[in-house]
C-alpha cells in the first residue's frame, strides 16, 4: 500500500498481540533504508531470536546459511518492514521453508510485485480510512475527542477531504 496509509501500525498492532505465541520473534523496521548493512540486519535477526548478543557474521551469504541452520527449525514471528527488494528477503533466508511450522512473517512494502517474486500466502491491500473513520482519528489528534467542536467541523471536514483518508497525514 502507499505511504502513509498504516501498514506500519497495523504490523506494530499484530507484532504487539501476538509475539508471546512463538519461540523467537523480531521486527525489523526500516529495512529498506539499512539495504547496504544486510550484514548488521542479519546479525540483529539471530541476536534478538536466539537472544545471544555474542553472534558476529562476515558476509552476507554467511548470514543466509547461519539463518538457516540456526532458525530452521524455531517457530517464529518475524516482520519486515519497509522491504522494496526481494534479494533482501533472500539475504534474510525468509522463504517458505526457512522456518518452523506455526512460524509467520509478516512482508510490509509499497511494491506488490516484491510479494509476486516471493509467492506469499496472503496479502492484504491496506486502504484508506472512510470519512467518518479520517474525522474520528483528525478529532481525536487535533481536540482529544472522538469529534471536533462545533465550531471547527467544516474546517476539520476540509482537512479530512486534503488528507485522501491517509491515517498519517490526518496525524499530523
Amino acid at each position: 500500500g502507499m505511504g502513509g496509509i498504516g501498514k506500519t501500525t497495523l504490523a506494530r498492532a499484530i507484532y504487539s498481540t501476538y509475539h508471546h505465541s512463538f519461540r523467537g520473534q523480531r521486527y525489523l523496521g526500516e529495512v529498506r533504508s539499512k539495504k547496504k548493512n544486510m550484514v548488521s540486519l542479519q546479525e540483529q535477526l539471530l541476536r534478538d531470536i536466539l537472544k545471544r548478543p555474542d553472534i558476529k557474521i562476515s558476509s552476507v551469504a554467511e548470514g543466509t546459511k547461519e539463518i538457516e541452520k540456526r532458525l530452521g527449525s524455531m517457530k517464529v514471528l518475524i516482520v519486515v518492514d519497509d522491504i522494496d527488494d526481494a534479494d533482501q528477503l533472500d539475504e534474510l533466508a525468509i522463504e517458505h521453508h526457512s522456518f518452523g511450522p506455526g512460524s509467520r512473517i509478516i512482508l510490509i512494502t509499497r511494491d506488490e510485485q516484491v510479494l509476486n517474486i516471493q509467492k506469499v500466502d496472503k496479502k492484504y491491500k491496506a486502504q484508506t480510512m472512510t470519512d467518518e473513520e479520517a474525522l474520528k482519528l483528525l478529532s481525536w489528534h487535533a481536540f482529544g475527542n472522538h469529534c471536533p467542536d462545533e465550531e471547527y467541523i467544516e474546517l476539520a471536514t476540509d482537512v479530512v477531504d486534503y488528507c485522501g483518508g491517509l491515517p498519517f497525514a490526518l496525524k499530523v
